[in-house]
């Protein structure tokens, strides 16, 4: 059965409850393989059977409950590719048409332009699936509206809190003068006013009583909402009909004030939470606004420039100085140096010549260029990452599991305990005090503990988080899977590093290159040997033979043409010139030829972990060239720095214990484990997690997938420009090994805010609860005014939301 994934923003959710509720009722439906929903990024992951379910039919039934599938922001990630491979290109070719579909019932939906241009058909879709800035557009008109609101209640609300206060210093305290407004004349006033905030300002609250009637369903709207009106039907009760007031023996106290003041302030708390959310969401704005608009093409002889979402695969595209990639491709004409820092996290511009790669994103430097596009749309490296982050940025962390418990079942236990507390003051209260007085405070207490109680922090305090750190990370070139990765990164206390391409930089190198027993020492005399050595070793495939024709090309030596080349395989080469046969190979080619060479000299060069490549002629050994894999520039002071985190380095190494050795001391790194070839990488990973340890492996990604896996954490080091980017739990865009203590300091303070907010969340409630429901008042007579307990509700969402914010200021340093 053939199964579909999509992501799918989400109307009408107020608190974790909400996200909760949706996943548990599509998770009853046949069909539905996965689901999960979160309130912070306000979309849902969901994977499902297509020849089951459809999309259209789960919006029908989370829309019984209130909530609504955004679909016309639906994505469907991955190519397009396959749906296009029936078309077969006519004698008079395609027309520059749309193509639509009706896949999973939705009726002229654009998947695919047809290029009139080329006559073939090609991709025509957005990074990602989505509008960016159509998503943000909606926002913030739904942000300008809540505004409009805020702008009108809030001024009530403050006015009439602050009447309150002065009420409470003027009963308190005689030097503080009363108002002298006419009770009846103040009471009408806010009659007035509290019905137009809750029926107005209030209709989200009143929705959500609906929804719990209609559906039997709650959520943090309900509970205000029930609280806010029965503080609300009370005062009306009282001021509207005395005479029932009075027959009821009720007091002649309204609560109107509670009404304005909890829904002004709730309000306006919700307001600011959607803002810092919106703030939130940053780094995956800042990855869609790296992509190019329009892209220069050549057509037919002819340039065009097209929107970008027009481009098809093996187009020809010119970038001009300055310009910004479109695509991912490969260059066919030009030179240039690339500015690729905003997606690998790489500083430094990388020279670009024909044959090259180059990445849709990054901007061109001062040279101009032609490339072919290699890969568009959905399948770029930036769509990839923004693809990846998003996910990450969507899922949970081991540590959310405990909160989700709390908040499907929060919102009826608070339900309950607000009841429960009514019932004790009227039972209990009344034996102590005049029924109407215990009824007032049985009220507070049953309005208050509804007001007060807020699944919203707990359910921001990890998303919010995860959303922050995650995109942090990407635009820092760290591509950080999902939300447990991240988690168990800042609990490793040992990092594995694979040698070769990730503590040294991957390509051997010449790095001695000496003459032997010569009475000519010249450069001259050197640089024609290097030169002949060179124009030999060119013919050959094997990589220390490329090493040995870099470095002549560095010093712009000029190769000659050999004659009679011949390969000995796993010893080296020879070939004629002017006459003369050459050598150049290992031992066992200089001992098959009889030359003599120096055993001082090649225990000197593989003590010190380079390889030796020696050049014989004339019946005699010329040269001897030392090759090495070199350490990276920064890779001693990085190693340092993960060391001073309270981090163990292993260095794990197919070398032989001479090279392994060498280069574990030039690293200082004091555990190294030589001659282990790549499918016993795994082993060792498991020989170390067997004793206790929490492991984390870095490598190149290719043959150390096994090891990658097997660690408890993955992180692999690429180039960022031709990597299978969800290999790893973690991937270094830059390769740059200085990203590793970043990724680990980034998963500290990410984990670290985390415990902030879940701390406060819990403590919050468990503290706050008690007090509203009139626990502490046997004790020292303290009974929380539901005004108080929805000013704190409100403020401990936003502060959640904006300690994680926090995150964004962070240095990634030490």
């Amino acid at each position: 059965m053939k199964t579909e994934k999509a992501i799918i923003a989400i109307k009408g959710m107020t608190c974790a409850s909400c996200a909760a509720t949706i996943e548990k009722v599509l998770k009853k439906m046949a069909g539905i393989k996965d689901v999960k929903v979160n309130f912070a990024t306000e979309k849902m992951s969901v994977e499902y059977e297509q020849n089951i379910i459809s999309l259209p039919e789960m919006n029908e039934v989370i829309k019984r409950f209130g909530y609504e599938m955004n679909l016309d922001l639906e994505k469907y990630p991955g190519s397009l590719d396959k749906d296009l491979r029936h078309l077969q290109q006519n004698d008079k070719g395609f027309g520059s048409s749309d193509v639509y579909s009706k896949k999973d019932g939705f009726p002229k939906t654009p998947e695919c332009k047809i290029s009139a241009g080329q006559n073939k058909p090609g991709i025509r879709y957005g990074l990602s699936g989505v509008d960016a800035e159509r998503i943000k557009a909606e926002k913030e008109a739904q942000l300008r509206k809540q505004r409009n609101k805020v702008e009108f209640v809030l001024p009530f609300a403050l006015a009439v809190f602050a009447f309150m206060m002065w009420e409470i210093a003027a009963a308190g305290n005689a030097r503080v003068p009363a108002f002298f407004i006419p009770h009846e004349l103040y009471s009408v006033f806010l009659l007035i006013i509290s019905s137009a905030v809750l029926f107005w300002i209030g209709q989200p609250f009143l929705k959500g009583i609906g929804n719990f009637i209609r559906f039997r369903t709650a959520n943090m709207d309900t509970l205000v909402g029930i609280g806010t009106v029965s503080a609300y039907i009370y005062s009306a009760v009282v001021v509207l009909f005395p005479q029932l007031r009075n027959m009821l023996n009720l007091p002649d106290v309204h609560y109107f004030d509670v009404t304005i003041v909890v829904i002004g302030f709730i309000y306006f708390g919700k307001y600011l939470e959607a803002r810092s959310k919106l703030k939130t969401g940053e780094a995956i704005e800042k990855l869609l606004n790296l992509q190019a608009k329009t892209a220069v093409v050549l057509r037919n002889g002819k340039e065009l420039e097209l929107p970008v979402e027009e481009l098809v695969l093996d187009d020809i595209v010119i970038v001009k100085p300055g310009g910004k990639i479109p695509v991912d491709g490969i260059i066919i004409e030009g030179i240039s140096s690339i500015d690729e820092s905003m997606v690998t996290g790489e500083s430094i511009p990388v020279d670009k010549k024909e044959g090259d790669k180059v990445t849709g994103g990054t901007i061109n430097g001062h040279g101009a260029f032609k490339f072919r596009a290699k890969r568009i749309g959905q399948d770029t490296l930036l769509a990839q990452i923004i693809r990846m982050v998003e996910e990450a940025q969507g899922s949970r962390a081991p540590v959310q599991k405990l909160v989700d418990r709390i908040s499907s079942v929060f919102v009826p236990v608070v339900l309950g305990i607000a009841v429960v507390a009514l019932i004790i003051w009227l039972a209990a209260g009344s034996q102590f005090m005049q029924f109407n007085q215990a009824f007032r405070y049985g009220l507070l207490s049953f309005v208050g503990v509804l007001i007060i109680a807020c699944p919203c922090a707990l359910g921001l305090a990890t998303p919010t988080a995860i959303i922050v750190g995650v995109g942090k990370g990407a635009l820092n070139g760290l591509l950080i899977k999902n939300a447990e990765s991240l988690e168990k990164l800042h609990k490793i206390n040992t990092l594995v590093l694979d040698k070769t391409g990730t503590i040294t930089k991957g390509k051997p190198e010449v790095t001695d290159f000496i003459l032997y027993d010569s009475e000519d020492n010249t450069d001259k005399y050197k640089s024609n040997a290097l030169e002949i050595l060179a124009s030999l070793e060119k013919n050959s495939e094997h990589p220390l033979a490329g090493a040995i024709v870099a470095k002549a090309a560095e010093k712009d030596l000029k190769l000659l043409k050999i004659n009679n080349f011949k390969n000995f395989e796993g010893k080296g080469v020879k070939g004629d010139l002017n006459g003369i046969t050459y050598y150049a190979g290992n031992t066992k080619l200089m001992d098959d030829i009889k030359i003599k060479y120096s055993d001082k000299l090649l225990e000197k060069i593989t003590f010190q972990g380079k390889t030796p490549v020696f050049f014989a002629g004339n019946g005699k050994l010329i040269a001897v060239a030392a090759i090495a894999d070199k350490l990276k520039d920064n890779s001693k002071a990085v190693i340092k720095k993960i060391q001073g985190l309270g981090i163990r380095i292993v260095l794990l190494s197919g070398d032989n214990k001479n090279t392994a050795e060498y280069i574990g001391s030039q690293a200082e790194i004091n555990e190294v484990f030589s001659e282990v070839l790549p499918q016993d990488k795994a082993e060792k990973i498991k020989e170390l997690q067997a004793s206790g340890l929490k492991v984390a492996m870095a490598g190149d990604g290719v043959n150390d997938a096994p090891a990658l896996a097997q660690a408890d954490v993955g992180i692999a080091m690429s180039t960022g420009t031709d990597v299978a980017i969800e290999s790893a739990d973690i991937t270094i865009l830059a390769g740059d090994i200085s990203k590793i203590p970043q990724a680990i300091l980034l998963s500290r303070q990410t984990m670290s805010t985390i415990k902030q907010n879940l701390f406060w969340a819990f403590i919050y409630n468990i503290i706050g609860i008690p007090l509203a429901a009139g626990l502490f008042y046997p004790i020292w007579g303290i009974l929380l005014n539901p005004v108080f307990a929805g000013l704190a509700m409100a403020f401990s969402s936003v502060s959640v939301v904006s300690n994680s914010l926090r995150l964004k200021f962070t240095k990634l340093v030490r």
